[in-house]
């Protein structure tokens, strides 16, 4: 088996993974700013990045997982204010939500999950080093900035130079920056801000830039430097180009050696917007579809690729996993072990080394299912049971599954009307009312019900 790849954005390339501790991981990955629910953009990287602290540990290192919670910040205040509660009331709130839709969408828990409020103190420990070393400075509004100029590495992630960055900024003059890409590490306190988003520093009262948030919890966690990095294609540039900049300028040494971004979500072709008024949050998925169902869609795409969301390829996904459980509903796994010296399952793990290529993965899993249907082999339902649970999927009972809702919630006395109306159908071809029975059938089809009888006059029903 070939050793595992990660494209690694830092290189621009796909390179071997060795860890700094042979056989210990330690990954840090942005997390969510919680003043509103997670979209499905959110679910992306919830499901990319524990699919990789997954495959990472069945391949058998000991990992150290850290999503952070971004607990302050400019639109949780704006958002807490409009909303007339408490900072802390806000976002509890929405950490709870966010655990149920991760939860919802089979996403372990990190073993850290730290908040940025409870690492202020190693914050202000960062920026002093930053001052000491000549890379902050407080302005005259009262922030302290970072000063990009001074740090020689700065664009290395972006692949940009200050020049090109610069050409497309507008420069304030009143905002005590000297220049206009310095970004702030400590934002001055406001009066018309309330108590609990101010703490006391050398430079006066305030509260933490969000970028020093990151580098200071994941230093903290992980130590000065650490193995992979993640998060979306969308915090490249600033944030980790950022996290970079400050960590590394703080602590004078790597800060991480690779970074991983995932695609953008796109929805019906088009950047995902809520003035475009197709902005959805992962509830609002989960609503209509079950969230297997847009687990596997996620999966299906390489991490790295733009995800297009569209009712059309949830449907197409939903029907490709009902194919899965249809195969396994018929054929009973045996309770052997998954044998990963096995043809498919050699693949599968060639597949996952790429670069965590999961639509190949998710081909050899259809290849078993093929076999499957064709062999009726208890050995190889054990098998696609057993890879597809690797990336947390098909860990239902078959039948489970493909009586579940067309949405998670869905009238739970539905299973109920089904059997009533398979019992009628029965007793109309009792009486040689054909004519009845069949249209229960269609009836049924028109609600997505779909009957199939099976020999000894059972039927056995399931979702189109």
């Amino acid at each position: 088996m070939s050793a595992l790849k990660i494209y690694n954005t830092l290189a621009r390339e796909k390179q071997p993974f060795t860890p700094i501790e042979p056989g210990k991981v330690r990954m840090y990955v942005c997390g969510m700013t919680v003043y509103d629910y997670c979209h499905i953009g959110h679910a992306r990287v919830m499901v990319v990045f524990d699919l990789v602290q997954r495959w990472l540990r069945t391949s058998g290192y000991e990992v150290n997982y850290v999503r952070n919670i971004t607990d302050i910040d400019d639109k949780i205040i704006k958002r807490a204010a409009e909303n007339g509660e408490s900072i802390s009331a806000l976002t509890q709130r929405f950490i709870d939500a966010m655990d149920e839709d991760a939860a919802a969408l089979g996403v372990q828990k990190p073993d850290h999950e730290p908040r940025a409020t409870n690492y202020v103190p190693q914050m202000l420990g960062l920026i002093e080093a930053l001052e000491r070393n000549g890379l902050a400075y407080k302005s005259s509004d009262g922030d302290v900035n970072y000063s990009v100029r001074d740090f020689p590495g700065y664009g290395k992630l972006s692949g940009k130079s200050l020049d090109d960055l610069r050409a497309g900024e507008r420069v304030d003059v009143n905002t005590g920056k000297h220049d206009p890409l310095d970004f702030v590490l400590w934002k001055s306190s406001k009066e018309s801000e309330p108590d609990e988003v101010k703490w006391a520093s050398k430079w006066g009262s305030g509260r933490p830039g969000w970028h020093i948030e990151c580098s200071a919890m994941a230093c903290e966690l992980l130590g000065r430097q650490f193995d992979i990095h993640g998060g979306g294609a969308d915090l490249q540039f600033p944030h980790h180009e950022n996290e970079i900049a400050q960590s590394e300028g703080a602590n004078q040494n790597t800060f991480v050696n690779y970074w991983m971004h995932n695609g953008f979500v796109r929805v019906d072709n088009e950047k995902m917007s809520k003035s475009l008024g197709n902005f959805f949050t992962i509830r609002e998925v989960l609503a209509k579809y079950d969230s297997e169902v847009v687990r596997f869609f996620i999966l299906r795409a390489h991490y790295r690729s733009q995800l297009n969301y569209s009712d059309a390829h949830l449907d197409d996904a939903r029907n490709a996993l009902t194919r899965m459980y249809t195969a396994l509903k018929d054929v009973a796994p045996d309770s052997a072990p998954l044998d990963m010296t096995e043809a498919h399952a050699v693949r599968f793990a060639e597949a996952m080394n790429d670069d965590f290529n999961t639509p190949l993965a998710v081909a050899v899993l259809f290849e078993l299912t093929n076999e499957i249907n064709k062999t009726k082999s208890a050995a190889l339902a054990r098998q696609l049971v057993g890879l597809a649970g690797i990336v947390g999927l098909l860990q239902r009972p078959a039948q489970q599954f493909l009586h579940a809702g067309l949405a998670n919630g869905e009238d739970g006395d539905m299973e109920t009307f089904v059997v009533e109306q398979i019992t009628a159908r029965v007793n109309a071809k009792k009486a040689r009312d054909f004519a009845e029975a069949d249209r229960i059938r269609a009836a049924l089809l028109e609600k997505g019900i779909v009957l199939e009888d099976k020999p000894g006059g059972l039927t056995e029903w399931r979702r189109a």
